[in-house]
């Protein structure tokens, strides 16, 4: 008997601690390693702040007029409505305007999936563009205009100059009707051109 009593004080007293007090100390346990989680998380946001706040001086210390320049160069969305107006401004001088206009109207989805993309009319200004790998995106736009030919090279030079990417993939021309076959015959020429953006 006098063996008895402890041993049953003894089993008491472990299970209360393993039923009471095992199951706090784990819960103890728990929230110091979430709190050292949350510590290494508040660090981490601390140096990203910094970082941000180094960039954000840096890009505050360039020429607005560079960052506007740059971001003709190389907008971050199609931008096609103005990237047409150029066009048609770089085109006005030479007496030519742009007709025929068509753009690439297929969908990431689409493009992703192997289906060709569909070319659509400008009318209605859509948007819609095709994705591509990368960090960039590409917009396809078809036009034609008709001109002399000093005036067709003068307008692909100054295409070339203008401050935004434009790649020619492709001129095709025709013979206008009732040219002298001379310097001054006027032509119709069809472009395919391809201009790049920024990807979010």
């Amino acid at each position: 008997m006098r063996l008895f009593f402890p041993l049953i004080l003894i089993s008491i007293a472990v299970a209360g601690f393993l039923t009471l007090v095992k199951p706090f100390y784990d819960g103890i346990a728990a929230i110091r390693a979430q709190a050292t989680a949350y510590d290494q998380a508040l660090t981490n946001s601390k140096a990203l702040e910094n970082e941000r706040d180094k960039l954000v001086r840096k890009y505050n210390s360039f020429d607005p007029v560079d960052l506007e320049n740059l971001a003709k160069l190389l907008p971050d969305n199609v931008d096609n409505i103005r990237l047409i107006l150029e066009i048609e401004k770089i085109a006005a001088p030479y007496g030519m305007a742009l007709k025929n206009v068509k753009y690439e109207a297929a969908k990431a989805a689409s493009t992703a999936s192997g289906e060709s993309p569909r070319i659509g009319q400008i009318e209605g200004a859509a948007t819609v563009v095709a994705a591509s790998p990368g960090d960039y995106g590409t917009w396809n736009l078809e036009f034609s205009v008709t001109g002399a030919y000093d005036d067709f090279l003068s307008f692909v030079q100054d295409l070339e100059k203008n401050l935004r990417i434009v790649d020619i993939t492709s001129i095709d021309f025709s013979s206008g009707a009732g040219g002298s076959g001379g310097q001054d015959e006027v032509y119709t020429y069809s472009f395919k051109i391809r201009t790049y953006w920024l990807k979010n």
